[in-house]
């Protein structure tokens, strides 16, 4: 199967599941996306027994295809990029102290514990792993993945302050988490000899680099987009922005989801407030939202297909299912410790830490991490076992939120 075939069918999947979820489940697309890929997966795994061949054909196409770079190496700047565009910086500010702990302290803590819990719980299942490679794992499922949150809050009426801590801090921790992935995976690689100094000047070059990238690119764009007012023009310049900065923070070593994060912040507030004309904004708003959409609705599909990589595991699977409950556990444990030592409880909506804990979306960026794990650091085990806290966050957390927020109005009103 060549590639534009697997593209073509792939996009004309993701089109008739978008077409199924909008004339008859009408649930947040992301999710029914997943749902009908696994679904889509089951049948080629089943069409293997009927049709020798055939799943080893898919199979091919996908491992050709590499989901790791395809969310990895291009993709995830584009849709954080997109997601950040819409959140508006004032919003931010307001809540920066809570977004900020969350993000950073949290997603350490998370990761410690989320790592130190799957090494326990590997060890009662007779499988032992050292801990290095659960704190791997505890770095993919620790922080929210912003495109599955994004995509829920399209589809809830939650209180501002908690929809931009929510927002906020899936678009800044999921940067963060990945920085801490990558610093422990350069710990765990072999003749590397992991120092509490080296992580340090690993994780502040990885973000703080980032940032500061993010920043330059949000200006460069800025006073490019000031001097044209010809909406054709800046589009291609956002495009520009996107593609050419999140390769050069590649070749830089800094973070690129950080990077593109504050650009989209930089171009969404500063430049659509000052430096385009509202013919433009419509135009610019317009092409990011439908791009996103259909990204989004490719990614989703994609990840649902795994499952054909994956192959189906019940025992790795059902410890994947024992580790997200865990990891919402930890999630809210962390929220709270994080809440409680800078004193934020007096400033967040009652239960908001429960909202943000059910709302913590896993997503693609988590299993993307896990497939790109190299084979000394036991994929077999974590693979699988992501794909089910990423499925389990999808059916579990994201279909139930509506009915969670429901029953808490009453109580937070």
């Amino acid at each position: 199967m060549s590639l534009f075939t697997f593209s073509a069918s792939l996009l004309t999947l993701a089109a008739l599941f978008s077409y199924l979820n909008a004339r008859f489940f009408r649930q947040p697309a992301g999710i029914m996306f997943l749902l009908l890929g696994v679904v889509a997966a089951a049948g080629v795994l089943a069409g293997g027994r009927i049709v020798p061949g055939f799943t080893a054909i898919v199979r091919g196409a996908l491992l050709q295809f590499d989901f790791t770079r395809f969310l990895m190496g291009s993709v995830l700047s584009f849709l954080l990029f997109a997601g950040s565009l819409h959140v508006r910086v004032d919003a931010l500010k307001a809540v920066w102290q809570s977004i900020a702990a969350y993000s950073t302290l949290g997603v350490l803590l998370a990761t410690a514990l989320v790592g130190v819990g799957t090494f326990g719980l590997l060890h009662l299942a007779g499988v032992d792993l050292p801990l290095l490679p659960c704190l791997l794992f505890g770095a993919l499922i620790a922080p929210t993945d912003p495109i599955a949150v994004l995509g829920i809050l399209k589809t809830t009426d939650l209180d501002k302050n908690i929809e931009t801590n929510l927002a906020g801090e899936s678009l800044f921790n999921d940067g963060f988490g990945v920085v801490v992935f990558v610093t422990l995976l350069e710990l765990a690689t072999p003749g590397q000899t992991p120092s509490a100094g080296s992580a340090a000047l690993l994780l502040l070059r990885e973000a703080g680099g980032g940032l500061l990238a993010g920043a330059v690119l949000g200006y460069v764009g800025y006073r490019l987009i000031k001097t044209v007012d010809h909406f054709q023009t800046e589009v291609i310049l956002t495009l520009a922005l996107v593609m050419g900065g999140y390769a050069l923070c590649s070749a830089l070593h800094v973070s690129g989801p950080l990077a593109m994060v504050v650009a989209g912040l930089a171009i969404g507030n500063v430049s659509r407030s000052e430096a385009v004309s509202d013919t433009t904004r419509e135009y610019l708003e317009k092409f990011w939202e439908a791009l996103d959409e259909v990204l989004n609705a490719v990614l989703f599909v994609l990840m649902g297909l795994e499952l054909v990589v994956i192959g189906f595991s019940p025992f790795y699977l059902g410890l994947g299912v024992a580790a997200a409950v865990l990891a919402l556990l930890v999630r809210y444990v962390a929220l709270a410790m994080n809440t409680r030592m800078l004193g934020l409880s007096k400033r967040l909506p009652p239960r908001t830490l429960v909202i943000l804990s059910w709302g913590g979306l896993r997503g693609g960026i988590s299993l993307a991490l896990a497939l790109g794990l190299p084979d000394s650091l036991h994929p077999e085990v974590f693979v699988p076992m992501t794909f089910a806290v990423v499925l389990f966050s999808a059916v579990v957390q994201g279909l139930t939120l509506k009915r969670l927020l429901s029953w808490l109005t009453p109580r937070s009103a």
